[in-house]
């Protein structure tokens, strides 16, 4: 629901316009329903021309205004089941906001439309923060499944105790804390897609309960004695490399196969360079509009210093730079100084490989990022990183800095 007006003194209506644009921007399949005073009827058609659903007049009946929602969501629903497993692009942008034009990422959006309208178990790999989720959610909602429940849930992060209780349920009174009924979350999923994230970091007991779900499709109430009918869709997910995991002694052959009917590996993003700049633009947008600084721009700097970085922290380390730097920005352009990158992410190892993962690029690339964050103070930029100023000396002489 978005006003056309927002400050009393103006009344032009383009403010609204602006905004229902950059919504289109960031999340192009977004209904957005514009309100619009009684007066100002052409602005609400010229709205409509932007790629509005719909607008109400203020002061609105209420009845109304549930009659136009109820409208626009039956709109939705008859698209989207018109569109069902077929992916939709926008520019470089999927349909649920993936977004990417390097080869590997234009063969995982193809795997999602051709396993997206199956009920094939769906295992995902990857590093933390290359949008294993997103991945998840992008198949579910392109499957025939679309108009039911999507149930995440981590597992790595339950306790023994916690696990059987949040995934199968429990009866009122089957352990101390059990005050009520509840449904656990295979039943909250029934009929739709249950999310598994993590699901390398459970335990081997852990593990048999759930192929023990997954082979009879039915759960068992902490608590109780009776069965209950499960139809859902498994997809899974874990930072665990696949050799890792298929050592016995850490997770049981048997569930992989179960989990895994095909396997969807999504790239590290420094070995996809190609979609930096294009997810570093896309999330200027996004907080430029939300911070109100809807000019930015890029130097060449910044350009070259994201592509250079590593991102060990994958997708959402740049996301989180790029919102870290138009708050800190005080002008309209990016440079490669207002890029300041994550010190929480952990050393990457070393391999013959890539360049970036040598200790030497390491230390260039944060002496750079200190430096850059005292905006070029030698004095404090040492004492940051616990060395003289003869011994940051030597460095940049090194490095040619």
């Amino acid at each position: 629901l978005l006003d056309m007006n927002f400050n009393a003194s103006i009344n032009t209506g383009n403010e609204g316009i602006y905004w229902l644009q950059r919504l289109q921007e960031v999340k192009p399949d977004t209904s957005v329903i514009m309100i619009t005073a009684y007066g100002d009827i052409d602005l609400a058609v010229r709205s409509l021309k932007e790629g509005a659903a719909d607008f109400v007049v203020k002061p609105w009946h209420n009845e109304k205004l549930l009659s136009t929602l109820a409208n626009v969501l039956k709109n939705r629903e008859q698209h989207k089941n018109t569109a069902t497993g077929v992916r939709v692009q926008h520019g470089n942008t999927s349909s649920i906001g993936m977004i990417g034009e390097s080869e590997v990422m234009e063969d995982i959006f193809h795997k999602i439309d051709k396993i997206a309208p199956t009920d094939a178990n769906i295992l995902i790999m990857g590093e933390n923060g290359t949008g294993k989720d997103l991945i998840a959610t992008a198949i579910h909602e392109q499957s025939l499944r679309a108009n039911k429940p999507f149930i995440k849930v981590d597992v790595g992060s339950l306790t023994e105790s916690l696990f059987e209780s949040e995934l199968f349920g429990h009866k009122k009174g089957a352990f101390t804390d059990a005050r009520e009924d509840r449904m656990g979350r295979f039943e909250s999923a029934n009929g739709g897609t249950l999310f598994l994230d993590e699901i390398g970091n459970i335990s081997l007991q852990q593990q048999a309960k759930l192929l023990t779900v997954l082979q009879n499709r039915q759960v068992t109430r902490l608590g109780t004695n009776q069965s209950i009918p499960i139809d859902i869709r498994l997809i899974c997910a874990t930072n665990i490399p696949l050799s890792e995991l298929a050592n016995e002694s850490r997770f049981r052959k048997d569930l992989i196969y179960r989990i895994n009917t095909v396997e969807i590996t999504v790239p590290p993003l420094r070995k996809r360079k190609e979609d930096i700049l294009l997810l570093a633009k896309h999330f200027a947008r996004i907080y430029a509009g939300k911070y109100l600084k809807p000019n930015i721009q890029f130097h060449a700097s910044a350009l070259d210093k994201l592509q250079q970085y590593p991102f060990p922290g994958n997708v959402r380390e740049l996301q989180y730079t790029i919102e870290r730097a138009i708050i800190m920005s005080d002008s309209e352009t990016i440079d490669g100084g207002d890029l300041l990158f994550s010190p929480i992410e952990s050393t990457l190892d070393v391999t013959q490989e890539d360049e970036v993962f040598k200790l030497s690029t390491m230390e260039k690339n944060t002496i750079l990022r200190v430096i850059d964050k005292h905006n070029g103070n030698i004095s404090k930029a040492a004492k940051e990183l616990g060395l003289t100023r003869t011994a940051l000396y030597r460095r940049l002489s090194k490095y040619d800095i």
